[in-house]
């Protein structure tokens, strides 16, 4: 078996830029001291989602550059690879998007938000491209909150380009009316959970979704095994990290691989 341990840091929204990048420095000690190979933020942890309620300050490359040095210089010191969900600003446009650190502390590089949700249009610009990154024996893939929800194919194009776990930083507050779950899976849950399965079983891959603590909100962040089961889920609301211990040679791609034109 060739295993690895990933980490999901489902930790609280940051109530300014600086916390965040306060907070991420923190994670990435933990991730580090409980031996994993990667630990993967939500979506736009650094500086914080925009919209769903929340406004961050004006975007802001210069203090984005910062953070993004601070948080390389976490990896190294804990010897961790990190998924930053972060925004970044090209061509005037500003784009969701997650930073890839390596164990040394190397920007391995970005993967932008293509699919933006509706909501989205007048906050965000679209990335276009989907690449796959490497930490030691593990190769990795992003697809980005409303992606992985609602688009199968961005997650089974970074399986056939050799992606045995599919990282999926998303942001989901909770909903006025809206049903609070217990425990994943419930009937009364939202479809999103579900998807989380779905998603690893389309493409014979781990699907590892990470969302931020969020009081009430209906999902959380959880890890499926390339079977469709799951393998772990943190408690709903609740800080930490969340620990997988993943066999890679379960994830084969192999139903991604047998993708032919309808």
């Amino acid at each position: 078996m060739s295993m690895v341990r990933i980490a999901l840091a489902n930790i609280r929204y940051a109530a300014s830029p600086q916390e965040s990048v306060v907070l991420a420095e923190d994670t990435v000690a933990r991730a580090g001291n409980e031996g994993a190979a990667v630990v993967c933020f939500p979506e736009c942890y650094v500086p914080g989602y925009r919209g769903l309620g929340k406004e961050p300050p004006r975007p802001d490359p210069v203090f984005l550059e910062q953070a993004w040095a601070t948080i390389a210089k976490a990896a190294a010191k804990a010897n961790v690879a990190v998924v930053l969900g972060t925004e970044r600003v090209v061509d005037d446009a500003l784009r969701i998007t997650a930073l890839v650190v390596d164990r040394d502390g190397t920007v391995a590089g970005f993967q932008d938000k293509v699919q933006l949700d509706p909501s989205e249009d007048g906050l965000y610009s679209p990335g276009s491209g989907r690449r796959v990154f490497q930490v030691d024996e593990l190769t990795f893939g992003i697809s980005i909150c409303h992606e992985g929800w609602r688009y199968p194919e961005t997650v089974r194009s970074v399986v056939r380009q050799g992606a045995q776990v599919v990282f999926h930083p998303h942001y989901h507050p909770a909903e006025p009316g809206g049903y609070v779950p217990q425990s994943f899976g419930e009937a009364g849950n939202t479809f999103h959970e579900n998807a989380v399965r779905c998603r690893a079983a389309e493409s014979t891959c781990y699907f590892a979704s990470v969302n931020y603590a969020c009081h009430d909100s209906p999902t959380t962040s959880a890890v499926a095994a390339p079977d469709g089961t799951l393998v772990c889920y943190q408690p709903y609301g609740k800080e930490g990290l969340l620990i997988a211990n993943l066999d890679l040679a379960a994830a084969t791609g192999l139903l991604a691989s047998r993708l032919r034109p309808a």
